[in-house]
């Protein structure tokens, strides 16, 4: 059973598709106008990070740093102990992949109150391949610590995470991606820091019962598998983990124990994020099998988004596949 905060069109074909970073923009925009020390920095990718926003319309709280991915988180450490509530926004694989250790020794290490924005991050980034495609980012965020890891399932989402960051004090990352993606949560649907949501509910009378757990952009392929696979009677249920740090080991638990076993899906290295997270708290707390889905230890490549997501075994069909092949 679909969750009624979700948009109804949502296994259709007139799904509506629109860029997370959109989300960003306009949740950037809308903390300015909320609170005068929201600041925005960006590594010359204004644009594509869609930070023009902000930058159009409060050129006197935006700071162009140029390619310097390095210098913008130090710069954003220093506004932050000065007040403001800065937010660095450059390509994922720059920002945090450059500039990690500035943002580990000015921002997490000083609990300063920086926002982090990793746009294009996963493979979906397509064409500019490997170079570009951050699939190592959650891993190398999530183990920082002080710092706070989100990952929106799309534009709607994206807006209430970034609203959500800059009313919290201390470092958040947030993870976004280039292409359009499908809108499948409505402005009523719930959002908060730290807290999952079932997107789907298994069906009761099914003997065998998978829960997919699933972060970001990949949350649409996540329900339709589920659709599929309810229908087959196999009895599936979708979280969905917005947060990805601090893990809601409150609902894991229950999602777990109401499961025969545990399926994460991801956009990234399946070592180190969601399905690493997920293994680390079930193994000690309510041991379980997790399949793990994700990009398995290889750099991307170059091609259209949904033939790489196909390509690394991350669409609907990927995740029917291994539920099957689990329960069979």
């Amino acid at each position: 059973m679909f969750a009624t905060h979700l948009d109804k069109r949502v296994c259709t074909p007139e799904v509506e598709q629109v860029a997370n970073r959109i989300g960003y923009g306009e949740g950037l925009l809308e903390a300015g106008e909320k609170n005068a020390s929201v600041v925005a920095l960006c590594a010359d990718l204004t644009g594509s990070t869609k930070t023009n926003m902000f930058a159009d319309a409060f050129p006197e709280r935006f700071v162009q740093c140029g390619v310097a991915e390095q210098n913008m988180a130090s710069v954003a450490s220093g506004m932050a102990a000065m007040g403001k509530i800065p937010f660095i926004a450059s390509y994922a694989m720059f920002s945090p992949g450059r500039n990690w250790e500035q943002v580990r020794t000015t921002i997490a290490y000083n609990d300063a109150n920086v926002k982090i924005i990793g746009a294009h991050a996963g493979v979906s980034v397509g064409p500019d391949g490997a170079t570009h495609q951050a699939i190592e980012d959650i891993a190398i965020m999530r183990v920082m610590p002080n710092m706070i890891v989100l990952a929106p399932c799309d534009a709607i989402e994206a807006k209430k995470a970034t609203l959500a960051a800059a009313a919290h004090t201390g470092p958040v990352y947030i993870r976004i991606a280039r292409e359009k993606t499908p809108v499948v949560t409505t402005e009523e649907s719930p959002f908060e820091i730290g807290k999952a949501e079932v997107f789907v509910e298994k069906e009761p009378a099914h003997e065998k019962t998978v829960g997919i757990i699933v972060t970001g952009t990949l949350v649409h392929h996540a329900l339709l598998a589920a659709k599929t696979l309810n229908e087959e009677s196999i009895g599936v249920s979708v979280l969905h983990m917005g947060t990805i740090k601090p893990l809601d080991t409150k609902s894991l638990d229950a999602f777990a124990a109401a499961h025969d076993f545990l399926v994460t899906v991801e956009e990234h290295q399946v070592a180190g994020g969601l399905g690493s997270a997920v293994a680390e708290h079930v193994s000690a707390t309510n041991p379980k099998r997790v399949i793990r889905i994700g990009v398995q230890d290889s750099f991307g490549e170059s091609g259209e988004a949904e033939e790489l997501i196909a390509h690394f075994g991350m669409d609907s069909e990927s995740i029917i596949e291994a539920v099957r092949n689990a329960v069979n």
